[in-house]
C-alpha cells in the first residue's frame, strides 16, 4: 500500500512539472512621466517690452538711494540694460523644470490665481533665481504681476516685480554689518502714465 501511494504520488508529482504552466503576462507600459508646463516668465516679459518699445513710448525711470530720487527718461537703446536683470535666466519648462516645482493655487486674499515656482533642491551658488510668482486675474485670465526673487554672490537679495502693462522695480537689499537688512537701492521704471 505504502508502494501503490508513493507510485501514484511520484506520477502525480512528475505529470505536474511536465505541465506547461501558463501565466497571464501583462503588458507592461512605460508612462514618462509629465513634464512640468511652466507659464513662460521670458517670453512674456520680452513680449511687453516690445509693446513698450512699439507703442512709443519712452518709460520715466527712478532710481532711489538713501531717500534721494533721481529720475530720467529711458531711451529706447537703454531697454536692453534696464530690463536685463528680468530676462536672464530665461525661464521656461525646458531650461528649469529640472530645478523648480511648480504650485498652483487661487488666493482669495488677493483674488488671484497664483502659480509659485520653489526649488526642488539646493541651488548651485552660481545660480541667481530662487524663486518667482506669477498672478493671473482669474476674470480676464490676464497676467497682473510677476515676482522674482534673486541673491547675488554677494549675499544680496534682489526683488523684481513686473506688474504688466505698468510698470516694473528692482530692490536690492543688503545687510549692514549687523545683519540687519536694509534697501541699498530701488530702479522703478514706469510705461503707464
Amino acid at each position: 500500500m505504502k508502494l501503490t501511494t508513493l507510485a501514484l504520488l511520484s506520477t502525480i508529482f512528475l505529470s505536474a512539472c511536465n505541465q506547461a504552466t501558463e501565466i497571464p503576462v501583462e503588458k507592461v507600459v512605460h508612462i514618462a512621466p509629465e513634464k512640468a508646463a511652466f507659464f513662460p516668465v521670458t517670453d512674456y516679459i520680452k513680449g511687453q517690452i516690445t509693446e513698450i518699445r512699439n507703442n512709443g513710448v519712452n518709460p520715466q525711470q527712478f532710481v532711489r538711494i538713501n531717500n534721494h530720487i533721481d529720475s530720467s527718461w529711458l531711451k529706447v537703446e537703454a531697454f536692453d540694460s534696464a530690463f536685463g536683470m528680468f530676462l536672464s535666466p530665461v525661464i521656461d519648462s525646458m531650461s528649469l523644470s529640472p530645478l523648480f516645482a511648480e504650485k498652483k493655487f487661487f488666493d482669495q486674499t488677493i483674488d488671484a490665481i497664483t502659480l509659485t515656482y520653489d526649488p526642488l533642491k539646493i541651488l548651485p551658488d552660481s545660480f541667481l533665481l530662487q524663486r518667482w510668482d506669477v498672478y493671473i486675474d482669474p476674470e480676464k485670465n490676464t497676467v497682473r504681476r510677476i515676482y522674482l526673487l534673486k541673491k547675488t554672490p554677494d549675499h544680496k537679495t534682489i526683488q523684481l516685480t513686473w506688474q504688466s502693462d505698468i510698470q516694473c522695480k528692482v530692490v536690492t537689499i543688503s545687510d549692514d554689518t549687523e545683519g540687519n537688512a536694509h534697501v541699498e537701492k530701488e530702479v522703478t521704471i514706469k510705461w503707464d502714465f
